[in-house]
This record gives structure tokens, sequence and C-alpha cells, in this order.
């Protein structure tokens, strides 16, 4: 079976011999390499490309475990490309593997990194450059600096509904509850059963991970990190911020770890893409709260094996997978705030916050999404559709339900969309 990865295919195309470094990012086994040495290799080699043309490097391999090193990696390409200037092209796999090695004509200074031979390599003017990697801050933020923009980003994640209600087509409604349970990675659709895709979930925590991030970041209390990555599983779509975690381990596992720790170890959950923080923002005012915030998980399968298949209230998992879509669309997203003078039960005028489950931005354009899994009452309705009248802007609103059946607008100029419908057509926002 062939996934189809249009979106990030034609990225790469249209980077192609641009002179600068592509950089494919995302968390591991989310199809990154058969992105780059599939899908991509494939289009080359129809556009009479020759396969000797293509110089591939896994360095998560022990056959290229030699070229960790900056040095050996630089020397091995430019002796491959010595005394020719046909055209080549140049595949790393995890990159964050390589090593960091003394400068040995200056052996005190600073370290040779693979920033140093991404830099020597892209000079090479018949030569297209192209890696992938799983962390998030030294393939993402510190790029900035380090290449001083002389790269190009193109940021993969799990399988969105679309792609993959595309591989395995059929019923909509079974395709999308499937989804909803073991989630968007990759080789879920070529796991034999049920019991066989709870598994692999599983270990992807247990062997690829957890030792990713104990290893890399020198993790000390394993057992904490752990039980963080837990309470941020059973909260998605939830307020949180690390004193609060910080006072829930202390409180029902007797764990005492303080609130800096925790928002390192949160980091460290990013940094391997495991979750997105979405900050909350006051639509009126203009500005970001510092806490609490959101954490969302980067694929809602991976979220369901670490809890065990438990907590499957559709509520939560279809606002993290509504926020997945949002950001494999490439949009800023937000959690909205909006205020309005209320009675509480005593009568008294008071100012509440009201919330809009995703502000998102893209240019220019602005639009307000409410997730409603079921609205089955006219309570409920007014609940979810009082944020957006708080709003005193006419940017576009949307309510993504779960219980409706065609698309319509209401009397407010509001849409009200069925979530599949929303998750398959591109061009509703």
């Amino acid at each position: 079976m062939e996934i189809q990865r249009d979106s990030y295919l034609k990225q790469l195309i249209s980077y192609r011999f641009d002179g600068l470094v592509k950089v494919i990012t995302g968390i591991r086994r989310c199809g990154k390499s058969y992105l780059l040495k599939k899908l991509y290799k494939d289009y080359l080699l129809n556009q009479h490309v020759k396969e000797e043309q293509i110089i591939s490097i896994e360095l998560d391999l022990a056959k290229d475990i030699q070229f960790r090193d900056p040095l050996r990696l630089s020397s091995f390409v430019r002796e491959k490309l010595s005394g020719t200037t046909e055209e080549h092209y140049l595949f790393i796999d995890e990159i964050q593997m390589s090593d960091e090695v003394p400068n040995p004509y200056n052996p005190e200074g600073k370290k040779i990194s693979f920033y140093d031979a991404l830099n020597d390599l892209r000079s090479i003017t018949n030569l297209d450059v192209y890696v992938t990697g799983s962390n998030s801050k030294m393939l993402s933020s510190d790029i900035l600096t380090e290449f001083r923009g002389r790269s190009d980003e193109i940021r993969v994640h799990p399988l969105s509904f679309s792609e993959y209600y595309s591989a395995v087509g059929g019923d909509k409604n079974e395709a999308f509850d499937d989804y909803a349970f073991y989630g968007g990675m990759p080789l879920i659709l070529s796991r034999p059963n049920e019991l066989a895709k709870m598994n692999y979930l599983k270990s992807l925590f247990s062997e690829v991970y957890i030792k990713d991030i104990v290893e890399r970041k020198k993790i000390e209390r394993q057992d904490i990190l752990e039980q963080i990555l837990d309470l941020l599983c059973s909260s998605i779509g939830s307020l949180t911020n690390p004193a609060k975690l910080a006072n829930t381990l202390q409180s029902k596992q007797g764990i005492s770890v303080s609130p800096n720790t925790i928002r390192a170890y949160i980091g460290h959950l990013e940094d391997a893409f495991l979750f997105s923080e979405s900050k909350r923002y006051d639509v009126k005012g203009k500005a970001y709260f510092d806490s609490p915030n959101k954490y969302y998980c980067e694929d809602i399968g991976l979220r369901n094996a670490r809890i065990g298949f438990r907590q499957q209230e559709m509520t939560h998992i279809m606002e993290n997978i509504l926020y997945n879509e949002l950001m494999v669309r490439q949009f800023s997203v937000d959690v909205g705030v909006v205020y309005a003078r209320e009675k509480n039960e005593k009568g008294n005028s008071v100012r509440t916050a009201r919330e809009i489950d995703f502000v998102i931005n893209s240019g220019g354009k602005r639009t307000y999404i409410q997730s409603a899994y079921a609205m089955p009452t006219e309570e409920k309705t007014e609940i979810e559709l009082r944020p957006f009248s708080l709003t005193g802007d006419s940017f576009p609103k949307v309510l993504v339900r779960r219980d409706i059946g065609k698309r319509w607008y209401d009397d407010y100029g509001v849409l009200h969309i069925n979530l599949i419908d929303f998750l398959l057509d591109k061009t509703v926002i």
C-alpha cells in the first residue's frame, strides 16, 4: 500500500535545487523517511535523475554510523562528487544523531557540528541537500540562527484523516471511528489486527520516544517524565500549567516535583514533537496569557495507547483531531478568550470569560472555530454559539459538529459543518 503525501511532496518539489538545505522535521515514525526516500526519490527517478545521482545516508543505522562525524560526512560527499558537474542529491536521515567533534585546527575552540557540515555541502553548486530529523529545537529554532536563512523546513505530521481515508477507503464513518481510536501513524495501516495495532503504538513510547528523550536529554527521573506524559494524555483539551501538574502529582501520586522541572520536561516532550502547546489569546485585548494553556498530542492514537485505550471521551478526542488538522494545514492556532458581563447565581453582574476553541490565522485571514461533538439541546447550542457573538468582529465563524449531515449557515452567519466533511474539505477555511 502506497500512501500519498501530496502536500509535502509538492513542497519538496518546489524547493528542488533552490540553493538551500531542505530540513524535513516531525515526530519519529510519522513518514519523513518514506516521503524523502520513496515518494520524492520516485519523483526524481521519473524526472530522469539516475539512481547513482542520489546519495542516501542513514545515521540511525550501523552501516552509516561513521558519518555521524560531520567531518567524515563532508569529506565522503565531496569525494563522491569530485570531478563531476552532474547534479546530485544528498539524503541524510535522522540528522540529530550526528555528533559534535573537536575542530582539528583549533582543538580548544568551538566544536564542529552537522550545521558546519551542511553549510559546507550547501556551497557545492551541483548538490541539493535534504535532511530529516525529529528534534524540534535542533532542527527548527536553532536552524534559524545556525543556517541564517539558508534552509527550507518541511514539517511532516502523522497522517491526516484525508490521507488516512485515501488509503483505506470504504465507509467514511467507519474509517473515522478507526482513525479516532488508532490515529494516523503510517505503519498502523500495515498492522494485521487490532492487537497488533495497539501493541505497535504502545511500543513507540517504550522503545522509541521515551528512550530517545532520556538518552538525549540525560533525564535522571524517567518516572516523573512518564507521569507528566500520562497527565498530558489524560487532559488533552483542558487548561493546565506546570504548577497545576505539580499539585496533581503531589496529591495523587505523592510525588514532589517543582513546576520548573515539569516545565522543562514538557519542553522535552514538545521537542520530540509529541505535544504542541496552544496559548490562550484575548480576542478583544489582543494579548496572550502566560498560563494556563492547552496541550494536544501529535497523534490521537499515540495518546489513546499511552492511557491504555481508556478515556474515550469523543469531545476531547474530536478537539485534538481538529487541532492536528489545523496544524497540518499550516495555520497558527490559539485558544480564544472573550469576556461578557453575566449574572451569577446571586444575581450580581460579573465579568465572565468565554472560550473559543480555536482562533486560527493565516496571513491576514482569521477564522473562529468551535468543536462540538453534539448539541442535543438549545442550552448546549447557546453555550457553543455565545462566544462567537462576543468577538465584535465579522471574521468567519465555524461550528464543527459530529451530529449533523449536510452543512448549513444559521441566521448569524455561522457555518455548521459535519466533522468528517470538515476534515476532507480543505476549502472550508
